[in-house]
């Protein structure tokens, strides 16, 4: 079951802090099974287009993530 404030939660961590990414990398545990296109769902309605950028700019998501973000 997806919890919405997880959903929140992980979205603010990766996109606006820096403190988790969308999968395991960087040392960092990524989201929980499930979680993924809901969280970029989430990103994409709620943060703006500097927002992701400054995600993208600083190496909390990659280019992929970033542009599966956007299609959302």
């Amino acid at each position: 079951m997806i919890l919405q404030f997880r959903v929140q939660t992980y979205a603010r961590a990766i996109y606006v802090f820096g403190t988790n990414r969308l999968t395991t990398r960087d040392g960092y545990p990524g989201l929980a099974d499930g979680y993924y296109p809901e969280v970029q769902r989430y990103a994409s309605k709620t943060y703006t287009t500097e927002q992701l950028d400054i995600a993208l700019a600083s190496g909390w998501i990659t280019q992929a993530e970033y542009d599966e973000t956007r299609a959302f």
